[in-house]
């Protein structure tokens, strides 16, 4: 059988043939090698001066002084009257301190009249505090000017010569907001990286600040691909299904801080999908799109982003999430864009790992990852060798455990829905006896 040995297909004779050798199975990635990969390509956006409503949820990029004072003078913090503590020393509702009312204060007013012995000011909530005057007696304190000798429940309207009975003695700088009591000249009152919510605006506001320097908040465009995919309410034929997709990544992505575009469903149509993304490249700071990262006859996801000569596709040691997509499109240095796998709960636990990080790094956020707790799982668990794997569950912090919400399977919106946590387990775990700990991501936070 010497001629079926000289004619050997083994690889080393297919070798010296001068046969190509069989090409490498290609590399997978792990889950921290891909997410390092991504996130070294990114960095916050460039700083801009906003107005102070169009910065709501952006970071600011400066530490913010105040100018002034605040409040910027003594106000009352009530409605009643300006007095002169010493006025009012041991008033009683049997033997009051009678005084002159000499003028009336409103908020907004710029001429005060003194408050000389035996007087008071009408004064209202938020009015400066007239000179002579240390301390404002509450209406509730008086009589309200109706000379009665009882409490009044309201302010009366004034009349000439008017006088009012104080029915209890009032301490020294009593209901008086002082001068920079909130926040003193000078004072740094937020610092950079501070998120922009209504009570910092509000604050902005009370100091007298316009405009302010924030880190933008990143607008990204979501898309979904694929022939099937219809309109959420219209007609579902054989073979279709609903665009779930883009509302939960556009959603999650609002959700993480990004002005977010909701695109929709693109047919498997290179062309069509080439001039959707041309479209939409000039108002994206990053791109999200789901479907057409597997091998198959029909994905033309690969073919229109590798056009473009910076985007790299690759499988990576994980369940489920497998396939993902990384890289640049578009003139000069392009615009980010991350491909994530079709199925829904790899499409959005694939957000959660990748896009949110990225999303939370241009904002300029520290805490980029979502918190990662341990906990008991009192069921046990099996898992694929060789790849991490998410399952979706139920965190209770009360008790430091979590439990699983449906099975494994990547297309179980409905456990997805019931989810608050995604439970890890790592790639050289296979099987987790009930009561072990593992970490667990938590989604709610």
């Amino acid at each position: 059988m010497t001629g079926s040995t000289e004619h050997s297909t083994t690889p080393a004779a297919c070798c010296d043939a001068g046969a190509d050798p069989a090409p490498a199975a290609p590399r997978l990635w792990t889950v921290d090698e891909h997410l390092a990969d991504v996130l070294s390509a990114v960095g916050p956006l460039p700083a801009i001066e906003l107005r102070l409503l169009d910065a709501r949820g952006c970071r600011l990029d400066e530490d913010v002084v105040a100018d002034g004072d605040l409040p910027p003078f003594d106000n009352s913090s009530m409605d009643g009257y300006a007095v002169r503590t010493a006025d009012t020393e041991g008033a009683t509702d049997t033997y009051p301190s009678v005084l002159s009312v000499v003028g009336d204060i409103a908020a907004g007013a710029d001429e005060l009249p003194r408050v000389g012995p035996g007087q008071a000011a009408r004064i209202m909530t938020g009015a400066p505090v007239p000179p002579g005057a240390r301390a404002v007696a509450p209406v509730e304190w008086t009589d309200g000017g109706t000379g009665t000798g009882v409490a009044a429940a309201a302010m009366t309207a004034p009349v000439p010569d008017e006088e009012v009975r104080v029915l209890r003695a009032v301490a020294e700088g009593a209901h008086i907001r002082r001068r920079g009591s909130d926040v003193a000249a000078g004072s740094k009152v937020l610092e950079a990286g501070t998120r922009l919510g209504p009570t910092q605006l509000g604050l902005l506001a009370a100091i007298g600040r316009a405009t302010v320097k924030v880190r933008p908040r990143p607008r990204v465009v979501v898309l979904s691909t694929g022939s099937e995919l219809v309109q959420p309410g219209e007609p579902v034929g054989p073979g279709q299904i609903a665009d779930s997709n883009s509302f939960t990544l556009t959603a999650a992505a609002q959700e993480a801080g990004a002005i977010a575009y909701r695109v929709g469903a693109v047919p498997d149509d290179a062309d069509r999908l080439r001039t959707v993304l041309e479209d939409q490249l000039g108002r994206a700071d990053l791109i999200v799109t789901s479907g057409g990262v597997s091998v198959g006859a029909y994905d033309v996801v690969k073919e229109v982003f590798e056009s473009y000569g910076g985007v790299e596709f690759r499988k990576l040691r994980m369940q489920p999430g497998k396939p993902q997509g990384f890289g640049r499109i578009g003139d000069a240095a392009g615009v980010p864009l991350l491909a994530l796998p079709g199925n829904p709960v790899s499409a959005y636990i694939s957000f959660e790992l990748f896009v949110r990080p990225v999303i939370r790094t241009m904002l300029g956020a520290a805490d980029v990852h979502r918190p990662v707790v341990r906990a008991l799982c009192p069921t046990a668990l099996r898992s694929p060798a060789g790849r991490r794997q998410f399952l979706r569950g139920r965190y209770s912090a009360a008790d430091g455990t979590v439990e699983p919400v449906g099975g494994a399977e990547s297309h179980l919106v409905g456990a997805l829905a019931r989810a608050d946590c995604l439970i890890t387990v790592p790639e050289d775990v296979t099987d987790l006896p009930a009561g072990s700990a593992v970490d667990v991501v938590l989604l709610d936070s």
